[in-house]
């Protein structure tokens, strides 16, 4: 039985300055690019919690030295990849979709694993993809074994990434030491998520990689990847649960160090907390967004920012009329299947939200306190914190799962509520 946390209601409209840590999908791909990189590199602000932890375990395991620097930041120096070795992904769909394209480029058999629910999440495009590719890989989820020769010849492949942009990232990531690099086709429904997409090709070419993309097809060719010095952005996404403590409350939330230009997917909300009532203003790096007095339902496509949508789900049920979040039926594959869980858990508070083929329709009714089950996925326990604020007697389970992203969870909400 998991451990309850009573959200705390707010007693009234907040006004609160918020400092988050760093980008978790930005930290894993820097830690990718810098194990295979020339040099050394010094990842700075780099966010730790449960996944980048993991990433980085991951990476020491093959070889790869990664160690502490001044001021919390990460010095990363590449060496030979090599196993035999274990790797443990947790849940992390950054560990288990990263890491395997590049444990093919190791010598000797590699073995992965994770959570019981890791093992429910897709893998098998990816890994399909490798072999493909020449690689030796066994198994077609978790638990499997890639069989590393220390190259891997590379070339063109064709997949279906409808169920996560992941399958495409972790292909490119790891390219530029293929010998022939990549050329990743996608046949499917859209891929999910494209602004993660264009985060990985963006650090690629920011490293000196080159890269080239087009509608459904991605390429990197082969080269070598420069160290050296990186920055990494606040969590965007995990500004979510406080941006919206604006609009429940009637109040104000600013985030600092917003970036001016960013491929965050976390950046959409200051649009779409405008379109559901509130008001955003951008001023010297800081994102202030107000409440507006009445939270408005919306129609909205999420598929490109669908990390944003179980917060967005909670301020729908306590919106002023209803709600359609739609391009996201690849959630079912995530760290839980976030449709069945919201619509669960919401009603599960007297709300009325039904499940549709690609999201979900959520009506607004009265609610009412009780247990707000998370399924281990952090995501979920922000939105059960953003309910909590209107909702008296909101019982959140396990608030330690939040640890897989923002371990301060919990202390920067007590904090903003002061």
């Amino acid at each position: 039985m998991h451990p309850l946390w009573s959200a705390p209601a707010a007693d009234g409209p907040v006004d609160a300055v918020v400092a988050l840590p760093g980008s978790k999908s930005m930290t894993n791909r820097a830690l990718v690019l810098a194990a295979l990189a020339d040099e050394p590199s010094l990842i700075r602000r780099p966010l730790r919690s449960r996944d980048t932890l993991l990433m980085a375990g991951a990476l020491r395991t093959l070889g790869v030295a990664v160690d502490e620097a001044a001021e919390g930041a990460w010095r990363v120096t590449p060496d030979e990849l090599r196993g035999p070795a274990t790797l443990d992904v947790g849940l992390a769909g950054t560990v288990m979709r990263f890491v395997p394209p590049v444990a093919a480029l190791a010598t000797g058999a590699i073995a992965f694993d994770g959570d019981p629910h890791a093992r429910k999440r897709p893998m098998g495009p990816i890994l399909a993809a490798l072999r493909a590719l020449g690689v030796d890989v066994e198994g077609d989820a978790l638990p499997f074994t890639v069989g590393g020769t220390g190259a891997v010849p590379g070339g063109s492949v064709t997949i279906d990434a409808s169920g996560s942009s992941q399958f495409v990232s972790g292909l490119l990531l790891a390219a530029p030491r293929y010998a022939k690099g990549i050329e990743v086709r996608h046949e499917g429904p859209p891929v999910p998520s494209a602004a993660h997409l264009a985060m990985t090709m963006r650090m690629l070419a920011d490293v000196g990689v080159s890269v080239e993309s087009g509608p459904d097809v991605w390429r990197v060719h082969p080269g070598g990847v420069r160290g050296g010095e990186v920055d990494i952005e606040p969590d965007l996404s995990n500004a979510a649960p406080f941006l919206a403590a604006a609009l429940v409350t009637g109040g104000r939330v600013t985030v600092r160090g917003w970036p001016a230009e960013t491929t965050q997917p976390g950046d959409a909300l200051r649009h779409l907390l405008t379109d559901m009532g509130g008001s955003a203003t951008y001023d010297a790096g800081d994102l202030t967004v107000r409440g507006g007095g009445a939270i408005h339902g919306i129609d909205v496509d999420l598929g490109d920012v669908n990390e944003l949508t179980c917060v967005i789900a909670a301020l729908a049920a306590l919106a002023d009329g209803p709600s359609r979040l739609r391009g996201i039926a690849h959630m079912r594959g995530h760290e839980t299947d976030r449709l069945a869980a919201l619509t669960a858990e919401i009603n599960g508070l007297g709300g009325d939200v039904r499940e549709l083929p690609d999201g979900l329709e959520i009506r607004p009714k009265p609610l009412r306190g009780g247990v707000f089950h998370t399924y281990d996925d952090h995501r979920m326990v922000m939105a059960g914190a953003v309910l909590g604020l209107a909702v008296p007697d909101v019982e959140v389970e396990n608030l330690p799962t939040v640890g897989k992203t923002l371990p301060e969870f919990g202390e920067l909400w007590t904090e903003m509520l002061r």
